[in-house]
Formats: structure tokens, sequence, C-alpha cells
């Protein structure tokens, strides 16, 4: 964990920990607001709390993702039970992310966004190509999931957790896009590089040139060289993430 704040308003019987959690967490909203991830008050990023894998950090329903702090984030058990503060949150998102918090105990950070190009590229009756570097890493390590309206339903986390099966990025048809990952910094960087490989793939299909995809096994091969890099957990992008967020505006470790 990245130790941002000083802990003068971490609040009494909090763990230092879950407040270090918390720091980053408000930290990464705020990060995906600067990079356009952002949809009004919808979406969410969630953490686990550390030390305790029945519950996760939520931000309330009615914050923008630029307005999230430490102290603002809602924690819940994995069942819905809101285990400090009183502010509702978003029923979808909470059966999105349970969905894959509980079936997953090794995953403690899972992103769902709605950017234009990620809701573009879910609407296409084709997969995430392999068109640069960045896109690679996804080349055969990606989950697809159907529609079945808002994701209100608590039925539906049994199929977002059979779908995105042992995956960590997963593209939910009609929708938006889903990364998730041990650390909150893979996640982040698995989003930005998804978010990156939609938005180049509609411009080269846009452009009408036939596309150059490099041979399944080179596609590969850098795929396992994306799986060997992060298994650092991003660990040097997410400390110059955080170095970002504290440089444009710290109000989020309130």
């Amino acid at each position: 964990m990245v130790q941002t704040a000083s802990q003068d308003v971490q609040p009494a019987g909090m763990s230092d920990t879950e407040w270090s959690a918390r720091i980053e967490l408000a930290a990464a909203h705020r990060l995906a607001d600067r990079f356009g991830w952002t949809n009004l008050v919808y979406n969410h990023i969630t953490l686990r709390v550390p030390g305790e894998d029945n519950c996760f950090l939520l931000k309330p329903n009615d914050e923008l993702f630029n307005e999230v702090t430490a102290s603002s984030l809602v924690k819940l058990d994995l069942e819905g039970n809101v285990q400090d503060g009183s502010r509702a949150v978003n029923v979808a998102g909470f059966n999105i992310h349970t969905a894959v918090l509980k079936a997953r105990p090794e995953i403690n950070c899972s992103i769902h966004v709605h950017t234009k190009a990620g809701m573009a590229i879910s609407a296409l009756d084709v997969d995430l190509l392999p068109l640069t570097q960045g896109s690679m890493r996804f080349y055969r390590r990606i989950a697809y999931h159907e529609y079945y309206g808002i994701s209100d339903k608590e039925a539906e986390r049994a199929q977002i957790a059979m779908d995105i099966g042992q995956m960590k990025v997963m593209i939910l048809r009609n929708h938006g896009l889903l990364t998730c990952a041990p650390g909150i910094g893979e996640a982040m960087m698995s989003m930005k590089y998804l978010i990156d490989s939609c938005e180049v793939q509609l411009a080269a299909q846009a452009s009408g040139a036939p596309l150059r995809l490099p041979p399944p096994e080179m596609c590969e091969m850098a795929a396992e060289q994306w799986d060997a890099h992060d298994k650092g957990g991003n660990v040097a992008e997410w400390n110059a993430l955080m170095r970002m967020a504290e440089a444009l505006d710290p109000s989020f470790k309130r």
C-alpha cells in the first residue's frame, strides 16, 4: 500500500491498512475522472478491505468520481450490509462487483466503466483485436458477458461470475468494460490499456484501410510478456499515478 496521507484525519478505531486502502481507492476515482472514464455518478471502482475478505469499499451512489474521498467511501460486506455510514450505493454496481469478488478470492479490486469507446466496442459483433502491443496483453485473455438489462438483479451475479471465469478482463456486451486484479495498480493499468485498445481499434477500423494483425504465435508471445510484467503488480506505474493524483488535488485523502 502507498502511504501518502497524514494520519490526522484517520477515523478513530480504523486500522492503518483500511485507511491506506481508502486513500488509494479515492485516488483511483480522481484519476479515472482525470482520464475521462466517468459517467456522471455511475460506474464504480471497488477495493476489498485488507484483512477483511468479506468486506469491500464502494463510493456513495450520489457522488461524482471527482468528489470521492477516503472518508466518504462506504464499507459493505459481500451480502450488501453496510458496515459504516448510511449513504446509499448503486444496486447494479453492487451486483457486478460482488459477483467478481465473491467468486474470486484472489481478486481485491474491480473496475467497471462506460467509456464511449468501450461501449462502442461492446456493441460490435467482433472481439477486441490484437492490433497493437498494448492490446496484445488481452490476446486470448478476455471474457465476454451478454446483455441482460441493467444489472440490478441478483440472479445475474452467477452469470457474471461464470462468464469471467479466471480472466481479469471482461467486455459486457452492449454495456461497457470491466477489469479486476489482486491489486489496484494492476486493475487500473489494465483498464487504461483496455480503453486505449478500444479507441485504437475504432480508429483503425474507421480508416477503412486493411488491418495488419501479427501472427497468432507473436500475439501469444507478447501476451505472455505482459503476463510476466503484470506479476509485479504494476507497482511503479501505480506509485506514479498516486503522485499524479497528489499533484492534481490532494483532497482525496480527506
